[in-house]
Order: structure tokens, then C-alpha cells, then sequence
């Protein structure tokens, strides 16, 4: 497959999965143009559900990548991190087809360490997720969760009674949590411009990036 628009971005997915499948299927779902690759016949036709652009591939050579048009690809994410030794060749075939933005999933640090040298920009779904569900069993209060770093998150958090009727000065969060306010929900309503007078109330969420024991200083205060 070649790009139908040079102004759109062409996906390629290699591995369907149950984190190949579900990213597949919600970038399709988003209208972005998609090229899926596995194996598994079974799997390929229920890709085909939501692109046109499914191939079963038994061998994951170069010639063959290149026959489903991965080279054409702006971002391929390569979905197989269970074989250590498919998923580390086959990131090297597509860095080398000059594949501007290349994702690996791996399994292991050692795994990640070496797509990391290749060039690949590396991610751990099962870890990130296990991480996420402990971080909600913790701190009740967490809605959603991103770490940035070792030492930075971004968190969705849930406010109590006592932030009630507070304004965002008078909670004043980077003075005594250190702590900046990115957002606020308020019911369905987003606000992003956040003026220091802004009322809070112990039903709207906030979200707020800072040092992740600094951010468990701010959950600590709320559960009091």
C-alpha cells in the first residue's frame, strides 16, 4: 500500500495481538489510514473489519514487509514482543526500510534495551497497565495516570470535601505540594485556562504534573 494523501499519516501494525489488535482497531476507529500485518489468518479477517489494508504474512522478511507497503509507513508499531528474536529483527528491518517513527513492544528491560539501541522508541504495555491499576487500587481517588519520567506523573485526580468551595489560589497547589493545575473538569465541561480564581468543588477533577512523591503528599491530604 502507498499513501493515498502525502499530508496523512499511514500507520503500519505488525502483530495483532490483544495490544496489536486494540491499537489497530482505535486508530482505525479515529479514521487514520492503517496497514496490519500477522500471521494468524483468523485474526487478519477480523482486522479486516475496520481496514482494507490486512494481510496475513507467515514470514516477516524484508521482501515481504515490503510487499505490504510498510516502507511507505510514517509510524509502524511492531507488536510481537513475546519473540525477542522476530521482534529485535524485524525493528531492524524497518528502521533500515528509513521508517521515520518506529514504536517496539517489549517484554523485558533487556529486550527494550536493545530496540533502544536500534533506534526504536520502546514501550511495555503489561507493565504500564500494571502500574496504572496499582496506582488506582492505592489512591482511589486517581482517575487517570501518565508517568512522564522516573520522577514526573500526570494525574487525573478526583477532589474531596476538603477542596470544597476553594478557589485555585486559596488551594494554591505549587506552594504546598509543588504541584502545578494543567486542568479541570467540571462535569462535562473541561477548563484549561486556569484563572486563580477558579472555585473548586469536592466533585470536580483535577489534573495536575509534578514529582510523583509530591503527588502522593496532594492524595494523602484529599483522603484525610
Amino acid at each position: 500500500m502507498t499513501k493515498k494523501n502525502k499530508s496523512e499519516q499511514l500507520y503500519g501494525i505488525i502483530g495483532l495481538g490483544r495490544f496489536g489488535f486494540a491499537l489497530a482497531q482505535e486508530l482505525a476507529l479515529a479514521g487514520k489510514d492503517i496497514i496490519v500485518l500477522d500471521k494468524d489468518e483468523e485474526k487478519v479477517k477480523a482486522a479486516a473489519s475496520f481496514t482494507d489494508n490486512a494481510f496475513v504474512i507467515g514470514s516477516l522478511t524484508a521482501e515481504n514487509l515490503r510487499h505490504a507497503g510498510i516502507q511507505n509507513c510514517d509510524t509502524v508499531v511492531i507488536c510481537i514482543g513475546e519473540k525477542i528474536d522476530v521482534s529485535i529483527l524485524t525493528t531492524l528491518t524497518v528502521i533500515r526500510f528509513g521508517v521515520p517513527h518506529v514504536i517496539a513492544k517489549a517484554m523485558s528491560d533487556e529486550q527494550g534495551s536493545v530496540l533502544e539501541t536500534l533506534g526504536a522508541e520502546v514501550v511495555f504495555p503489561e507493565r504500564n497497565m500494571a502500574v496504572r491499576v496499582a496506582q488506582k487500587l492505592l489512591a482511589p481517588n486517581v482517575l487517570e495516570y501518565i508517568s512522564l519520567s522516573d520522577e514526573i506523573d500526570i494525574i487525573e485526580i478526583k477532589l474531596s470535601e476538603r477542596i470544597n468551595n476553594k478557589t485555585v489560589l486559596e488551594l494554591d497547589l505549587r506552594k504546598k505540594f509543588g504541584l502545578n493545575i494543567i486542568a479541570v473538569r467540571k462535569a462535562d465541561n473541561i477548563i484549561i485556562e486556569i484563572e486563580p480564581t477558579l472555585m473548586l468543588s469536592a466533585t470536580d477533577t483535577i489534573t495536575v504534573v509534578g514529582k510523583k512523591a509530591n503527588i502522593r503528599r496532594f492524595e494523602a491530604y484529599l483522603s484525610k
